[in-house]
């Protein structure tokens, strides 16, 4: 199936799901199409060949990351619910990008150790609490000269005060909110001051 098509069928079925859903996990969440098109744009204009997603879901976002990367570029998300997983991988056959993609399941604290290699961008769309805890191990991963993108930094700016509070104690990390979709936080990792 071309590749659209598959972006709107599931576009409209994150929207059926959502409506229909009262349990939050049960949820997609997907993010906007515009933000999939802002995704995409950020991968290519970096470059980057390695990406590390927090939130899988039912795959919307990481098929956006995926099929923007070169060939042997190579997307590492993270997801515990067991059926989104298996939803999305479903999804990335559809989407001719299962070659590019390794699932890690469970909760991120615990398999992130599992991304063996730095990555160049890190789009991060999970538990928000979690961000905190997690930020000194995702900047880590991060290359220099790297990008993290964090989504809802509008619509729930509130949940993220703390992790954004951390970011600012960074000497080498630069910010920048972006209107698009929920908001999309960037991180722009450089090198340490010494």
């Amino acid at each position: 199936m071309e590749l659209e098509n598959i972006i709107k069928e599931l576009e409209q079925l994150g929207i059926e799901n959502d409506q229909a859903q009262t349990d939050k996990s049960n949820k997609y969440l997907n993010i906007t199409r515009d933000t999939g098109e802002f995704l995409s744009v950020l991968v290519k204009a970096t470059g980057a060949s390695k990406i590390l997603e927090i939130g899988t879901s039912n795959g919307y976002s990481t098929i956006w990351l995926a099929s923007a990367l070169p060939k042997s570029g190579m997307v590492y998300t993270v997801e515990s619910n067991p059926q989104k997983v298996t939803e999305a991988a479903v999804n990335f056959d559809k989407a001719n990008v299962s070659s590019k993609i390794i699932q890690l399941v469970g909760d991120v604290s615990e398999v992130l150790g599992e991304v063996t290699e730095n990555v160049d961008f890190i789009f991060l769309d999970a538990d928000r609490k979690t961000y905190v805890a997690l930020a000194e191990r995702l900047f880590n991963l991060l290359n220099n000269g790297g990008l993290l993108v964090c989504d809802n930094a509008t619509s729930h700016s509130n949940e993220l005060e703390a992790f954004t509070a951390w970011l600012k104690n960074q000497d080498n990390l630069i910010t920048s909110l972006v209107p698009v979709g929920k908001g999309e936080l960037l991180v722009y990792k450089g090198e340490k001051q010494v």
